[in-house]
């Protein structure tokens, strides 16, 4: 008789018996039932080379149908009560597969702390509170951990390691940029509380979420092209924004020993002063013009330009440049906003709601007029002078670049917008439950860890030309569970559930 090598599903290992005739054949046999059962007969042959490729196709069979075996349910009294007795554990591997891989790739795992990577990777997968993200963790991972565990690192977060995760991500993004970070991109934002009373942090300001009541802080990120996070710090609610650039752009500069570099950044930190500080420190910069409030010999130049769509015109200023670009697109914008502004202007007319007191140059106030004591009007004048800029848009810079190139870094900014957006909406950045200032601190911390781990995703889905989101693949990776069996022997087995194509997808991207 033949020879056969036997390839077991369950019990996988190689038994090769030979036979007197020297032939050998290749089969699957599935054993998890206690008896031996041929799924598949591969190939039969003389030839050992031929043995060798037939084993190597049954292997990938096995791989093929680990997980997804269909088991014969006609004898529920034996098969199907002993898998089910054998398994002992059942959690959830996705999320520390896929975005646990991520974190330590970039360099984080140099930060020990086991909860250090749990806090980060569940604010990416469930961005609850401290407690509920406990409470998660043990029930997906059997991990167990107190508030106080929690609370006591974040403390040390904050005292000792807050730096070095800056440091870390700073190195990473430096990697994948080729070495070089000549660009750099600031922006505010601003996180309120759901709180009554002030303190030395929590302040009332200009808010642009729109909860001025509110008590909140600003939060100032300095990023890299493709929106890399490098630095950020966080100040008092009532700080104006125009003051928080350049502290931490020093900070940066300083740290990392940078010789020279372009910071950019919007209108809403130009201001006379910034500029000259950014003069005297020797940084080239491009800011956001406030084209609408030049002087008006200034402003008549500009509209003079005639400007058709994608074209643009430097115009000298003084030792700057101020770089004037047209687009089709954002004049559709310009007028959209207006228009929508307008009505709901006129809502408020009717129903008697503004007063005196709106008239002011915020937002779409700006178009009205006041009409004897008491009645408010829209000003038409002025909207038909606003609709004459309609896809303008400016630049001030002292850049040593063209105005193509300064126009194209600019568009970078909605990188940090996008930063923004991404922590108040998927890592829900907000509501902050904590009181004490180092713990606000140490939360911000874990936002911008959770949000470089994002971006990480999203370089490597780009890199492979993956279709996914890095939304998707977390929304996958909290499906892949990893289930723990004993076999009657009493050893243990392991096993990740990979079934659907989306999981196997994953698996193959992420490599594990």
């Amino acid at each position: 008789m033949a020879g056969r090598v036997f390839l077991y599903i369950y019990l996988v290992f190689i038994r090769k018996k030979i036979q007197s005739s020297g032939k050998t054949s290749v089969q699957v046999i599935d054993k998890s039932s206690g008896k031996s059962k041929v799924v598949k007969t591969i190939g039969c042959s003389f030839d050992n080379e031929l043995v060798n490729q037939f084993m190597a196709e049954a292997n990938e069979f096995i791989t093929s149908l680990k997980c997804m075996q269909s088991f014969d349910f006609t004898d529920y009294s034996t098969l199907y009560s002993q898998v089910l007795a054998s398994i002992t554990s059942h959690k959830l591997v996705g999320i520390q597969l896929v975005l646990g891989g991520i974190f330590d790739e970039i360099g984080f795992n140099a930060i020990p702390d086991p909860l250090f990577k749990d806090l980060v990777l569940y604010r990416l997968a469930y961005p609850k509170s401290k407690l509920k993200t406990t409470e998660y963790l043990y029930r997906y991972e059997q991990k167990q951990y107190t508030e106080d565990d929690v609370y006591r690192y974040m403390d040390k977060l904050h005292r000792t390691q807050k730096e070095k995760v800056e440091q870390i991500s700073y190195s990473h993004s430096l990697k994948v940029l080729g070495n070089e970070i000549a660009i750099v991109f600031y922006d505010v934002t601003t996180v309120y509380f759901e709180v009554d009373l002030e303190d030395d942090l929590r302040k009332t300001g200009f808010s642009k979420e729109g909860k001025h009541q509110h008590p909140q802080i600003v939060l100032g990120l300095l990023v890299s092209k493709n929106g890399y996070p490098l630095a950020y710090e966080i100040f008092k609610g009532n700080q104006f924004e125009g003051q928080t650039m350049l502290p931490i752009i020093d900070a940066f500069k300083l740290k990392y020993n940078i010789a020279q570099m372009i910071v950019v950044a919007d209108s809403g930190l130009l201001s006379q002063s910034n500029i000259d500080e950014l003069i005297e420190r020797k940084y080239e910069f491009i800011l956001g013009a406030r084209i609408k409030n030049e002087s008006a010999k200034l402003k008549e130049k500009i509209l003079s330009l005639k400007l058709k769509h994608g074209e643009s015109e430097l115009i000298t200023k003084g030792d700057l440049k101020l770089i004037i670009s047209y687009s089709k697109d954002r004049a559709k914008k310009d007028q959209y906003n207006r228009e929508k502004g307008i009505m709901r202007l006129e809502k408020q007319i009717k129903s008697g709601k503004l007063t005196k007191s709106h008239l002011n140059k915020r937002g779409y106030n700006k178009f009205l007029k006041l009409i004897g004591e008491v009645d408010v009007q829209l000003d038409t004048s002025k909207i038909e002078d606003d609709i004459r800029w309609d896809g303008l848009k400016g630049y001030i810079t002292n850049a040593k670049l063209n105005k193509e190139e300064i126009i194209e870094n600019y568009a970078h900014l909605w990188q940090i917008e996008k930063a923004f957006r991404i922590a108040k909406t998927d890592l829900k950045i907000r509501p902050i439950f904590h009181r004490l200032q180092k713990r606000i601190e140490a939360h911000i911390c874990l936002n911008f860890v959770a949000y470089k781990v994002y971006k990480e995703v999203e370089r490597q889905l780009n890199k492979t030309e993956s279709k996914l989101s890095p939304e998707k693949v977390i929304e996958i990776a909290k499906s892949i569970y990893e289930i723990q069996a004993t076999k009657p022997d009493k050893t243990t087995i392991k096993q990740i559930l990979l079934i659907t194509e989306e999981q196997k997808t994953i698996a193959k991207l992420f490599n594990f």
